[in-house]
């Protein structure tokens, strides 16, 4: 009797544990549960679930619609709502999934320049404050400069070029903190190194002024004047109105002053002689202008 309860008890056990096991292999909590529905009243569904707002929900919906017919004529267009709905719900990296993925199998359709625009904007919302790690930043510009690049004619093309201004000039202003910091702490040269990269890299930014007169500063502090005094110059040439062409006038002429002009030997010329008027191109574009440490403008 005893071997038999036994084995009646491990019976027992294991038929218990079938069920268990289907249960942990189910769809795990918050998946959309799979009800067989023909493909009119599921889009229906889906795009009523948008009107509400509830934009997740219609995601997983969209995405059911190309799950159960993925042949009908309704799948390739549910694969960029759900895109849409995920970029509304503001879940960014699934709305970047399922556009690329819509990319990837689509890359001819009509709707691609649109999927490519929402891939794009999810990073372009993710932007972070300068004074963080631009990654995303540098993400964004690579999606909209492939927008650009595929779709020229696309009516996604002009909004991608401008974010692309936006997006020079974010990655611009973090060139110019990290400058400011080194500048800070008194490592001249590793702060000349910065601002030189936003004058070669984004000089037609917001922060070109700034950055020529960041390397009067750094000269000076180097003790190489000459070299200020040629920043001073550019400065001066295209940007004669700004404070920051003052500010390096200022500080060339108290190092003439307290050098008795020895310090200067660029063709025997003195910051007096920088010119005060020229041609204003190029000019940092209005448009790109942000507060400082803030991100780019949302358009």
């Amino acid at each position: 009797m005893l071997k038999v309860s036994r084995s009646a008890a491990l019976i027992l056990a294991c038929a218990c544990a079938v069920p268990l096991a289907g249960c942990a292999t189910g769809r795990s909590k918050g998946d959309t549960a799979y009800v067989a529905r023909d493909v009119s009243s599921l889009y229906g569904a889906a795009q009523r679930t948008m009107d509400q707002g509830d934009y997740e929900q219609a995601a997983k919906l969209f995405d059911e619609v190309e799950r159960q017919h993925p042949y009908s004529v309704w799948a390739r267009h549910s694969q960029v709502m759900s895109a849409f709905n995920y970029y509304l719900a503001q879940k960014y990296n699934d709305a970047i999934s399922s556009a690329q993925r819509f990319l990837t199998i689509h890359p001819g359709s009509d709707e691609a320049p649109y999927a490519q625009y929402i891939v794009a904007m999810s990073y372009y919302q993710q932007i972070p404050d300068v004074t963080r790690d631009q990654t995303v930043t540098s993400q964004a510009s690579e999606a909209f400069n492939e927008l650009v690049r595929r779709y020229p004619d696309s009516r996604y093309a002009a909004d991608a070029r401008l974010k692309l201004d936006l997006i020079t000039d974010h990655l611009a202003g973090k060139e110019m903190e990290v400058g400011r910091y080194y500048e800070r702490a008194g490592q001249w040269l590793a702060a000349t190194y910065r601002f030189r990269s936003v004058i070669d890299q984004y000089q037609t930014t917001s922060h070109t002024p700034e950055a020529l007169e960041r390397l009067v500063e750094c000269y000076l502090a180097l003790g190489i004047p000459d070299a200020a005094w040629k920043a001073s110059a550019v400065l001066g040439k295209n940007y004669p109105e700004t404070y920051w062409y003052r500010q390096s006038l200022r500080l060339l002429i108290d190092e003439r002053n307290h050098t008795h002009g020895r310090a200067f030997g660029v063709a025997g010329e003195t910051p007096a002689a920088a010119p005060s008027k020229a041609s204003k191109s190029p000019q940092a574009p209005s448009a790109t202008s942000y507060p400082q440490g803030g991100k780019p403008g949302r358009q």
